[in-house]
């Protein structure tokens, strides 16, 4: 593996104090690779999302570092913070909730560029080649988020997550609350923007298939620790660790409906 361009050593996160105290990370370490994808699977409860979001610098770490391209950014002060966000993006799971309906997609998408010093002729030149990039005619520019389909809105959200060029976009369920023709058609979108452009991708998913489709590598979370990691065909095919042999027996559900959906989407990705 190349250089890393982000290093998770030895997370802890930690909620509240005391008595009431929650320990959601434990010791957790993963690199990730410049246009590399690490899929990160597990459990609900597993602390995805948390490392997720920490990486984002939404929770902070209570012990260990995340390392950026050489820079610890749990350190940062508030102007670090914005200008790392021209090279960490996200993209989460709930497109309905992830956009302002009351928007119009123009705005939604030139609000981070204005942010950042961009100037107006500048941004709308930069949305249209958004609009093209996730495959969404230049007419959508003046509709309202709330117009759209849940494909449609994951579209604009990675066109809005694309629009500072970002080297790394963490991707949370991004797919689980779309049906299995448009998941087949994101997923295949992030794979084109990644062939594309170089980013890499941190995606947090409980799919296996989704994770066998999408990653490089695969590392496994449970009960907060990263208990699996490596190449994908070898931890999906011939994993080490009992937890994640159980994972993989039924990608564990009770649901008769959601094993069939599971098995639809396993035949779909190859």
């Amino acid at each position: 593996m190349s250089e890393s361009l982000l290093e998770v050593n030895h997370l802890d996160v930690v909620y509240g104090r005391g008595r009431s105290a929650k320990q959601a990370l434990h010791d957790v370490s993963i690199a990730i690779s410049a246009g590399e994808t690490l899929g990160l699977v597990g459990e609900s409860g597993s602390g995805k999302t948390t490392l997720g979001r920490t990486v984002l610098g939404l929770v902070p770490a209570s012990r260990g570092s995340i390392v950026f391209d050489g820079t610890d950014i749990t350190r940062l002060d508030r102007r670090g913070r914005r200008r790392l966000a021209t090279e960490l993006q996200a993209v989460f799971q709930d497109p309905y909730s992830s956009l302002n309906p009351s928007m119009t997609v123009s705005d939604i998408l030139v609000e981070p560029l204005i942010a950042q010093g961009v100037k107006r002729l500048d941004a709308d030149e930069r949305i249209r080649q958004l609009m093209a990039s996730v495959s969404l005619p230049p007419d959508s520019l003046t509709r309202y988020a709330r117009e759209f389909s849940g494909g449609q809105r994951q579209r604009i959200a990675i066109a809005r997550a694309l629009a500072l060029d970002p080297r790394l976009i963490v991707c949370d369920e991004p797919v689980s609350a779309l049906d299995l023709t448009t998941q087949l058609r994101v997923l295949d979108l992030l794979i084109e923007i990644q062939e594309r452009t170089g980013v890499a991708y941190l995606f947090i998913t409980h799919d296996l298939a989704v994770v066998r489709y999408m990653s490089h590598r695969v590392a496994v979370m449970h009960q907060g620790r990263i208990v699996e990691t490596g190449d994908t065909g070898v931890v999906t095919e011939r994993p080490e660790q009992e937890y994640t042999k159980r994972l993989l027996v039924a990608n564990l559900v009770a649901d008769p409906e959601e094993q069939a959906r599971r098995r639809q989407l396993r035949w779909a990705l190859g």
